[in-house]
């Protein structure tokens, strides 16, 4: 199993795509093996993605793409234009409400960032803000897409640990609250120091803000829906999805924004990425399957039960590897591996699989961010055209504020569990 491992992560650092590395790395342990046929493999891959509970995830970017191509996006920029377009740096404070906003609509960051960058990008460097700056602050900003429901990182964790997906919706949010805030105090502060002005002369009055809140009170209802539908048992996560779905094709009925070019090319973003999404977890199952054959989750467990008394302890250092993880490898690729070996971990240092959950996504998303394998940070450097020693100098406040808000989370489990603990 070692020697899998490390030609997987040989192969990573030669540049080959990281599902092909996967798959070699399994068919390389079977290989070493001689009890297991080279049927197995095949039969793996294809087994794991008829998983019923992961089901939600195609339905769920299904219903991303389509509320993304049916006029969401700009209700929900003028809701956030309105909202804190009058304060110091506005367009940049714009930029932080939306990702929060769209984070309940897309439920990816480099979907979220990339987006972001495109459409407000080049607004906001004609407008003085540095290409550097723009590029960190899209892309921080989408990472609040893997806090708020429904995040495509938390169904994945949930659905591989058996923990409820409802619950862990229920538990980003107050980091996802957390994290918005934070966002914005950072810009508060950079725009005090560099003089960014206001996009509005003055705050919006109350039938300005009401007029604003009807136009997008669609999108904005959504990860609420989401949430009372699991709540109350209504539908089931991998019905929730399909129910997503419906209500997407419902709000761009209203919205008079469904046409079949829209819905052509929705189904078209959607086939690309739930196929990227489906072959990591098919190529992942292979690899993970000697990790099974060799007990790696229970020697991991064993090691923590028996060197680290304190489950606090054992917390801070699972997530400490995970930041450094983060730095070489994919977030989506480290949830799929580590899931089935973490979960049994934290179950047995006596740790909450929610609070876990969230913490564990959010900082194998950090990741997306960080040099030299963060998808997300070439994501919105390449659509701002800026180097990424630019993006680094503009974008460490954000990483630190980033930080903070993953300790404050892990001193004060409360931040992620009032919520599921109020409605479940």
């Amino acid at each position: 199993m070692v020697l899998s491992f490390l030609v997987f992560l040989a192969l990573l650092l030669l540049g080959m795509p990281v599902v092909f590395a996967i798959g070699i790395g399994g068919l390389l342990f079977f290989l070493s093996q001689p009890g297991l046929q080279l049927t197995m493999p095949v039969q793996l891959a294809l087994s794991e993605t008829q998983n019923f509970s992961l089901l939600a995830i195609p339905t769920f970017i299904l219903a991303s793409n389509l509320m993304n191509e049916l006029g969401i996006t700009r209700r929900l920029l003028a809701f956030a234009h309105t909202l804190t377009g009058f304060l110091q740096g506005g367009l940049a404070q714009v930029s932080v409400l939306l990702g929060f906003l769209m984070g309940g609509v897309s439920g990816s960051a480099i979907a979220d960032a990339t987006m972001q960058a495109r459409l407000l990008g080049p607004e906001m460097v004609r407008k003085g803000y540095p290409a550097g700056f723009v590029a960190a602050l899209q892309g921080f900003s989408g990472l609040l897409a893997v806090a708020i429901p429904p995040s495509i990182g938390l169904i994945l964790y949930g659905s591989i640990g058996q923990v409820s997906i409802g619950q862990l919706f229920a538990g980003g949010i107050g980091v996802g609250v957390l994290l918005a805030a934070a966002y914005m105090a950072t810009v508060a502060l950079l725009s005090r120091r560099r003089g960014y002005a206001p996009e509005r002369p003055r705050p919006p009055g109350a039938l300005e803000l009401w007029r604003a809140f009807r136009e997008s009170f669609l999108a904005v209802l959504f990860p609420f829906l989401l949430l009372l539908s699991l709540r109350f048992g209504v539908f089931v996560p991998s019905e929730v999805g399909a129910a997503a779905v419906v209500y997407a094709l419902l709000v761009g009925l209203v919205y008079r924004e469904l046409s079949w070019e829209r819905l052509v090319r929705a189904l078209a973003h959607s086939v690309r990425d739930v196929g990227m999404v489906a072959l990591l977890i098919a190529m992942a199952a292979v690899l993970g399957y000697g990790m099974k054959w060799e007990m790696v989750p229970q020697k991991v467990s064993a090691f923590f039960l028996e060197a680290i008394q304190n489950p606090q302890v054992g917390l801070a250092l699972i997530l400490l590897a995970l930041l450094l993880l983060g730095t070489i490898l994919d977030s989506t690729v480290m949830i799929i591996l580590l899931t089935p070996i973490l979960v049994p971990a934290a179950r047995a240092l006596g740790l909450d699989l929610v609070h876990f959950g969230v913490l564990m996504v959010l900082t194998c998303a950090v990741g997306l961010l960080t040099p030299p394998v963060g998808l997300s940070m070439y994501s919105v450097c390449s659509v701002m055209g800026c180097g990424i020693g630019a993006y680094v100098r503009e974008g460490w406040p954000f990483l630190l504020a980033t930080l903070l808000v993953l300790v404050l989370a892990f001193l004060f489990p409360g931040i992620v569990l009032f919520l599921p603990r109020l409605l479940f």
